[in-house]
């Protein structure tokens, strides 16, 4: 292709993949101010392993439900499928802002489990269509896009979520924090959903494909055949680990604030927004340093660097008082400097390389992976922070990060790259 042709192709695409970057990132934004605002409020009561629980059920859907997610994708054409999952994406935005007002945990967990529900049938349509809209050399580029807006809405989700609950006062008779919470999670689910219909239409990539009743089953099968190609299954195992050791650090993170260093909600909601701003450059600067054959380059010295800060922090209460919050703050927007060099290379690759035909059933395979060790991390966080002052906890996951990453050195060295 000409490189004059595939420009002509890129700015064709921008409006299209403009808006379905704004409705994910509406989305992503309503996700993660609504589970930070609930978990704060479990944190803040002394309820840590409600963390665990509120996780589980948002993980869940990704796992009963990843084979008729990728079915869809593959089967409809993405833009249906991105439209309805933004109108599932506002009753269950009705069902949390009613849950949140009343203090309703039945509600507040109905609707994460709904939102869980709806983020897994929309990533795989989502993920589908980038590829789909530009030239393989430009995907890396838009994903790193891709990961700026949806890691500045859950930047500025998380950020939002421990301000707003420090709001004093009532308003009809709520708090005034938690009726905030409620009304914005409606207006951005509203906004999502108007930008939907922006999203670009492809006809489906397999209308022939039957439904996979066999459900996580089917799914344990696509995950046996993609095992059968060792770039994509090693890609995979890696998207899994970044994911599972962000994960557990978030859930830890929140006790580090509120419990150990006796933080605000809005200091301890900064701290993951400063882990998050490193993501954003890291992700940045990775799309200027890979190239789709060479996305494997910068991975395992980004884990090796993550693993080491995670096991510095383990000291930070020993340093002088003047010094603590400093080092903590630096050493989690490091943390996500690197977990940003990793994670972008990683999932462009897996678009890249799936079967055009299957997109969506070897990106909903994947969520089932990585919705797998997400779940473990919740329990497991609720284990350690029951055992473990939270930075100790940290500088457990850095030793595990340490390994993995040399594990992965030692695994890349063998691989035969030209396949």
């Amino acid at each position: 292709m000409s490189t004059e042709l595939q420009n002509q192709i890129i700015r064709q695409a921008r409006k299209k993949f403009t808006a379905i970057a704004g409705a994910f990132s509406f989305g992503v934004f309503n996700d993660n101010f609504y589970k930070q605002a609930v978990l704060i409020l479990a944190v803040a009561i002394g309820n840590t392993s409600m963390q665990g629980y509120a996780l589980a059920v948002f993980t869940f859907p990704f796992l009963l439900f990843a084979a008729p997610a990728g079915w869809l994708s593959d089967r409809f054409a993405k833009r249906q499928v991105i439209i309805s999952c933004k109108w599932l994406e506002l009753a269950a935005m009705v069902l949390g802002a009613a849950g949140v007002m009343t203090d309703c945990w039945p509600l507040i967990f109905g609707m994460l489990a709904v939102m869980g529900f709806q983020a897994t049938l929309f990533s795989p349509a989502l993920n589908g269509s980038i590829p789909e809209l530009y030239p393989a050399d430009y995907v890396i580029r838009a994903n790193a896009f891709l990961r700026m807006a949806s890691t500045s809405a859950i930047l500025l989700g998380i950020a939002l979520a421990g301000m707003i609950l420090d709001r004093p006062g009532y308003i009809l008779g709520i708090e005034a924090g938690r009726y905030y919470v409620g009304v914005t999670v409606l207006g951005v689910a509203l906004a999502g959903l108007f930008l939907s219909y922006g999203a670009p239409f492809k006809p489906p990539a397999s209308v022939a494909r039957s439904f996979p009743w066999s459900g996580p089953w089917h799914t344990l099968k696509s995950l046996r055949e993609i095992a059968r190609d060792k770039l994509l299954i090693t890609g995979l195992a890696a998207d899994v680990f970044i994911w599972f050791a962000g994960s557990i650090q978030i859930l830890i993170i929140n006790p580090l604030g509120i419990q150990q260093f006796q933080l605000s909600k809005t200091a301890t909601s900064l701290l993951i927004v400063t882990q998050l701003v490193g993501i954003i450059i890291g992700g940045l600067a990775s799309s200027k340093l890979v190239t789709p054959e060479r996305w494997h380059r910068f991975l395992p010295a980004s884990g090796i660097g993550m693993g080491l800060i995670l096991i510095l922090t383990a000291a930070v209460p020993i340093l002088p008082p003047a010094l603590i919050l400093p080092a903590l703050y630096s050493a989690i927007a490091l943390t996500g400097l690197f977990g940003g060099l990793f994670l972008i290379p990683v999932e462009s690759f897996l678009q890249i390389r799936a079967d055009p035909t299957k997109k969506g059933e070897v990106w909903a395979t994947a969520n089932f992976a990585v919705f797998t060790g997400i779940l473990l991390s919740g329990p497991l966080s609720n284990v350690m922070n029951a055992c473990w002052a939270p930075t100790s906890s940290l500088g457990i996951i850095g030793v595990f990060t340490l390994a993995v990453s040399l594990a992965l050195w030692f695994v890349f060295r063998r691989i035969d790259w030209s396949s």
